[in-house]
């Protein structure tokens, strides 16, 4: 709009109340008056008409501001914000609805605080579903409602009410009652003497280390080179239905390979089961020759032949 520019601006909390004296010079509207605006801005862009309709309503996202202060962020931010929602009622009226602009920019007003205060209330993101944002602008009027004073975790008698009176799971009412609780460092000394180190010290690491998902990929490399030199053992009708049995994500019916190899299933099986074990005796024995440590050979000729490096050891 042409005329945002003419808005009165708050920059920081001493000049709010020559901000809001500044905000009541700008006249109320008539029902009527405030039509005729609308229709104006509405169908032929009248930037006169929308300045207008805007600054009659600076003093409702002032109190509307006003309700947002315990969250501890600048309130010039929070008023610059809800006067953006404003615009955007504005900019989205239809009169012809019959309601006051009043009535559909509180909602406007309200939903761009609430984003700006979602975002910047807290380092780490809080969540924006429908019943997390209504935990978060509702539980510290419901805990006051139920005498819920005490810090930290709520007791389950008070979740229970509580999530029954939002509408709201009994998890997401302790969640967010942790996240109100304000975010802390990880670098926090765990008692003021400093002696007991951080919060961070005591944070355990339940992914497995570098050293065991090495070992463990060598394991299942060494497996996979035992199983592959363990199917040698195998002629090619017993690797064909072992691998075909065994080794497929889809295993072949006894039937199919029956077919293909012209015998009776049966037989087949038999073949399965004998083939299954001549393999795992293979790899078991593979596996226990890359277990063993590797023999000394004999010693380097050099040192056999120099009695001073013999004496040494």
């Amino acid at each position: 709009m042409a005329h945002a520019a003419a808005l009165p601006v708050l920059t920081d909390e001493s000049g709010l109340s020559r901000y809001l004296t500044k905000i009541r010079r700008f006249p109320m509207l008539e029902p009527q008056e405030e039509y005729m605006l609308a229709k104006s801005w509405r169908e032929h862009g009248d930037r006169d008409a929308a300045h207008r309709l805007v600054t009659s309503h600076l003093r409702l996202v002032a109190k509307i501001a006003m309700g947002y202060r315990g969250y501890g962020l600048p309130i010039a931010e929070v008023v610059s914000e809800g006067n953006v929602g404003l615009m955007q009622a504005v900019k989205r009226f239809e009169p012809e609805r019959g309601f006051r602009l009043a009535t559909y920019a509180m909602w406007w007003i309200k939903a761009s605080i609430q984003d700006y205060v979602l975002r910047s209330w807290s380092m780490v993101k809080l969540g924006t579903t429908a019943n997390q944002k209504k935990l978060f602008f509702n539980l510290r009027k419901a805990k006051s409602r139920i005498a819920a004073f005490e810090d930290g975790d709520l007791r389950p008698d008070q979740v229970e009410l509580i999530a029954k009176r939002l509408s709201v799971s009994a998890q997401e009412v302790i969640d967010m009652n942790r996240r109100l609780a304000g975010d802390a460092s990880l670098n926090t000394p765990i008692r003021e003497d400093g002696d007991s180190g951080e919060w961070q010290d005591w944070l355990v690491d339940e992914t497995p280390s570098p050293e065991r998902l090495l070992a463990d990929s060598e394991e299942l490399d060494n497996r996979r080179q035992a199983l592959g030199e363990a199917l040698t053992v195998l002629n090619a009708r017993e690797r064909r239905i072992f691998e075909a049995r065994r080794l497929n994500e889809t295993p072949a019916t006894l039937e199919e390979l029956a077919a293909e190899f012209g015998v009776s299933r049966e037989r087949v099986r038999q073949i399965e089961v004998r083939a299954f074990e001549r393999v795992e005796k293979a790899v078991r024995h593979r596996v226990a020759e890359m277990d063993r440590p590797p023999a000394l050979g004999p010693a380097p000729a050099q040192l056999q032949a120099n009695p001073q490096v013999q004496a040494a050891f």
